[in-house]
């Protein structure tokens, strides 16, 4: 799963979430229906990033309050 804004690097992440950005995260096309990715889901989701097509260099557990990250691990 990917967070809404392309971040190039997890710590570019975590300064959003601490400076009370509202960012929210998405499956690609749905696959797999997965229901993490939900605007209204609560809980803990792994993310990637930078986005597709680029190769991927940081994943991070963030947690969700009602489809918007609050905590990044």
């Amino acid at each position: 799963m990917y967070s809404e804004k392309n971040f190039q690097t997890k710590k570019a992440l975590k300064e959003a979430i601490e400076n009370g950005e509202k960012i929210g995260i998405f499956q690609p096309n749905d696959m797999f229906n997965n229901p993490k990715a939900s605007p209204t889901f609560t809980g803990t989701a792994y993310l990637e990033g930078p986005h597709y097509p680029q190769p991927h260099k940081w994943y991070a557990e963030v947690e969700l309050n009602n489809g918007i990250i609050i905590k990044v691990k």
